[in-house]
């Protein structure tokens, strides 16, 4: 039992642990509240895949502005896309849409990029 007269490690360590969660909690919803505005970038992958760690590289600096989600196609709920693509992985998809493969096209991924953003951007007079 904590003892509230003298606040000790225990009451410390539990406003830390209570504040840690919160200050978490809302990066979690900042986070959540811009991702919904991002595209997403699909990367079919399995495991292990060094072109595909080596395409996630790439994506590095422009990560900003998408959401990268990975699709194991070796799990059993991916069998459609494990005969698909289990010999030209890692393939890319953006919001749905083939976008390429076997590498990173930073040029190709830019230019989609841009016509999704200008789209979303209000018109301006």
């Amino acid at each position: 039992m904590v003892s509230l007269r003298k606040p000790g490690i225990t009451m410390y360590w539990l406003m830390l642990n209570t504040l840690g969660q919160v200050k978490s909690s809302a990066l979690w919803l900042r986070r959540l509240s811009t991702a919904k505005h991002l595209p997403v970038l699909t990367l079919f992958t399995k495991y292990p895949c060094p072109l595909c760690d080596e395409a996630k590289e790439v994506l590095e600096p422009y990560k900003h502005r998408f959401v990268l989600q990975e699709v194991d196609i070796t799990l059993p709920e991916n069998t459609v896309w494990y005969e698909r693509y289990k010999y030209d992985i890692p393939v890319f998809h953006l919001n749905g849409q083939f976008l390429m493969m076997h590498k990173v096209q930073t040029h190709t991924l830019m230019k989609k990029l841009e016509s999704i953003e200008e789209k979303e951007r209000p018109n301006q007079l």
